[in-house]
């Protein structure tokens, strides 16, 4: 249960009770609890196991594991406020000090704990405060259920007296003059013959009357009002049948039910529009039938619009869904109805942070898109991965786990290749349409011809012009958001950088301004160079924003929608998007790697993939792999149910490899061809990585730390170790960083490397120089 423990004077947290026992602290003394905030767990033993396991294996602390699974509602701390209690009149019970304090909240909606001190001039004014609280003059602000409000629906009923049916005559003849409120009764007993609780909304809607007609029947006391509180989230009830699976995804679907006869983790590999939803679909129901709980992991809150509709049909009456979109309140009511276990909190479907729900009895993980970098936190702790949590925690119950993906991480897929877990493949698309054709059009050839119109080729405008003369839909692919990423001053070379991080504003022309994409840091777009006073500006690359605007000029008469972090803001913003793009009333479509996630769009004919050769050439060991998975998964998108589609790949260099294996589809051969890489040069699958970062102002200050304990590393993992490096961009929010790489070989000892890392870095924090230095650890720095 959690407890609120008091730290110093004035600071209350909340904490949770982990273990019982009668061992006193050494060094200093246990102080009493404040109080209880549970009448029952919110947190189970499986959980916790789990939460130990993140701790242990991502090296962070309980606590910060803890933080990061309860919703926030449920985390109770000070600078605490009180606030009066409306209506209360009793002041004749109040003693001197009480009164004081009720008076200044006369003045002031609200006091922080300080400010009450300051007024009553005493330092213990807790007592005073808790007796206030007892009766019932004011309230904790924070306090857990001044956040959480249920919802409550204003429904209405006849009273008692005139509840039976023989009154119904009295009752219209004592109202034959108010025609009005006669209606309105008849109205009532209609729809009191669907036997369901009656809203008052509807009510007023089916009898067409206004709310003043409904009070008077209460002001008489023949209505009354009653509240039902009813959670936020419902899925409409309907469970149809699933889908008829074809003889190829039958065949998928029982090889994985033989594969779990030996095995707990499944990876399925099908190509992108083979049907993975829908054996999906079929592996849940036989679960829910044994009345076992599903957790359904996504990577991106973009996919759960499209599958909330799928699943909804399916499994209307069991599904919930959690992710960071979601308000406070409504995460706090899918905690509950999982911790209780109802019905309706089944079927879980979430982003990663949905691993950290209370499951009592899971039967089955599915993690979608498994090879998603988004399934993996960077900041803050816990910096856990969820594919990998995600089995710990299927283990811990004792379930299984199927990962699905079009282009598996080479690590999953080196995995199910030592028969570590079991593969099964899908290689026909739903309906036998083919995979798309892809094409890969030379832009510096057309570039030296004179036949780019701004960023587009001749050829991919050709494209495009087709597929909206056959009435079809366009998808185009630029992982750049805003309008351009550098503007350049053209006398003196000169681009406005962010004051606080080490990168140039990029320029958004919608709200002409220059914006950081690392702080937030934001800027009016300038009339001239701020070195050199000229007044020739141009900008450099080209971002989502940008092909927006050529796209209008180019196809004046065809709606071009964006969809990227700037336009999908908000509770519902991918959802005004997506159903925008389905309902066909936007024909070209422009987005960053959002639009690589799994959407399945039914009229999409064409993808086109503005500039390739920006992923491509990116300082990281995974850049291929990830490029490759980017531009099947964006290619996937196209020609998905009648005709096959079509992808124009726009390059400087289309004969790079990876582009090559793009077009054949050849995944085998370039997951070849990345184990040789990584086997050579010592990254995963065959070493594990664990990446160290300091940060700090002061730029001697943590270049004199990295140094002291990149040597402090090199004593002890030899020539196991990269750095102290500076990253590409080594300054953001006005802190400077820098990385050390330790790699670690398969036969290492895990947990002892792990001591050692922490000996050095309690040295490393004993040293009084380096103690305000940030030190990060992240653990498969994937």
């Amino acid at each position: 249960m959690r407890v609120a423990v008091e730290f110093g004077k004035s600071k209350i947290f909340t904490a949770l009770v982990f273990s019982i026992h009668k061992t006193a602290p050494v060094g200093y003394e246990a102080k009493d609890i404040h109080q209880i905030l549970d009448e029952t767990p919110v947190v189970n033993k499986i959980q916790l196991k789990h939460w130990e396991w993140i701790a242990s294996y991502y090296m962070c602390s309980l606590g910060e594991v803890f933080r990061a699974a309860l919703p926030s509602a449920f985390l109770l701390e000070s600078e605490t406020e009180i606030q009066l209690v409306a209506g209360f009149s009793n002041e004749k019970d109040l003693n001197d000090d009480e009164f004081l304090i009720f008076e200044a909240l006369q003045h002031q909606s609200q006091l922080s704990i300080f400010k009450v001190i300051e007024i009553l001039g005493k330092k213990s004014v807790f007592s005073v405060i808790k007796n206030l609280i007892e009766k019932g003059v004011i309230v904790v602000k924070e306090q857990i259920y001044e956040q959480y409000k249920p919802k409550l629906i204003k429904y209405i009923r006849l009273t008692e007296k005139w509840s039976s049916s023989e009154k119904l005559t009295e009752l219209l003849e004592l109202l034959s003059r108010a025609k009005k409120q006669r209606e309105l009764i008849l109205t009532f007993f209609q729809l009191q013959s669907l036997k369901k609780p009656i809203k008052v909304e509807q009510l007023k809607t089916q009898a067409q009357c206004s709310s003043a007609v409904i009070k008077a029947l209460v002001d008489k006391e023949i209505f009354e009002f009653y509240f039902i509180q009813k959670d936020r989230i419902n899925f409409a009830g309907k469970s149809s049948e699933i889908k008829q699976l074809t003889t190829f995804q039958e065949e998928a679907f029982l090889s994985i039910k033989k594969s779990y006869e030996q095995k707990q983790v499944t990876l399925l590999k099908g190509i992108t529009s083979s049907g993975k939803t829908e054996i999906y679909a079929k592996l849940i129901k036989e679960k829910l039938e044994e009345g076992k709980q599903v957790l359904y992991l996504l990577p991106e809150i973009a996919l759960t619009t499209q599958l909330i509709e799928r699943l909804q049909l399916y499994f209307g009456a069991y599904l919930s869904v959690f992710h960071s979109k979601y308000s406070m309140n409504e995460r706090v009511e899918v905690w509950s109805n999982v911790n209780e276990n109802k019905k309706k909190a089944q079927l879980i479907l979430g982003a990663r942070s949905s691993l950290f729900l209370p499951f009592s009895n899971i039967g089955l993980i599915i993690v979608d898109e498994e090879h998603e970098p988004s399934f993996k936190q960077y900041d803050p702790a816990p910096r856990y991965h969820a594919r990998d949590a995600a089995i710990v925690l299927a283990n811990l119950h004792g379930s299984k786990v199927l990962l699905g993906s079009a282009t598996p991480a080479v690590e999953t897929y080196f995995n199910a290749s030592q028969e570590k877990y079991g593969l099964v493949e899908l290689n026909r698309r739903f309906g036998d349409v083919l995979l798309p054709e892809i094409e890969l059009v030379d832009i510096k050839e057309k570039h030296r011809k004179k036949r780019m119109q701004g960023h587009f080729s001749d050829r991919l405008i050709e494209m495009i012009k087709d597929a909206l003369d056959e009435k079809e839909q366009v998808i185009l692919f630029q992982n750049r958001r805003g309008f351009a990423p550098v503007v350049e001053c053209e006398t003196c070379g000169v681009s406005p950088q962010c004051p606080q991080c080490d990168v140039s504003l990029t320029f958004h022309s919608y709200r002409k301004e220059l914006r950081c994409h690392y702080c937030g840091y934001k800027q009016a777009m300038p009339y001239n160079c701020g070195a050199c006073g000229s007044e020739k500006l141009n900008t450099k690359g080209f971002g989502t924003e940008q092909i927006e605007l050529e796209l209008q000029q180019l196809f004046p008469d065809s709606n071009v929608g964006r969809m990227d972090l700037d336009t999908t803001r908000g509770k519902y913003g991918y959802q005004k998007i997506i159903g925008q793009f389905e309902a066909q009333e936007i024909d070209i479509l422009v987005g960053t790697q959002m639009l690589s996630k799994g959407l399945d769009f039914g009229n999409v004919s064409l993808v086109g993939i503005m500039n390739a050769d920006t992923m491509l050439n990116f300082p990281d060991f995974r850049a291929h792999e990830r490029s490759y998975q980017l531009m099947v998964q964006v290619a996937g998108r196209a020609g998905r149910t009648k005709k096959r589609g079509k992808v124009a790949i726009q390059t400087f260099n289309p004969y790079h490899q990876i582009l090559q294996q793009v077009s054949t589809n050849s995944y085998e051969e370039m997951f070849k061809e990345q184990l040789d890489e990584r086997w050579q040069y010592h990254y995963p699958p065959y070493y594990r990585i664990i990446k160290i970062t300091l940060r700090h102002k002061d730029f001697n200050r943590v270049e004199e730390g990295a140094n002291w304990l990149g040597k402090s590393f090199a004593s002890i993992f030899k020539e196991n170790i990269l750095g102290p490096t500076t990253p590409a961009i080594s300054k953001i929010r006005n802190y400077y960083i820098r990385h050390i790489i330790i790699k670690i070989p398969k036969k290492q000892h895990l947990p002892a490397t792990k001591n050692a890392i922490l000996k050095v870095k309690n040295s490393f924090q004993s040293v009084k120089e380096f103690r305000s230095i940030k030190f990060n650890i992240d653990v498969d720095n994937y």
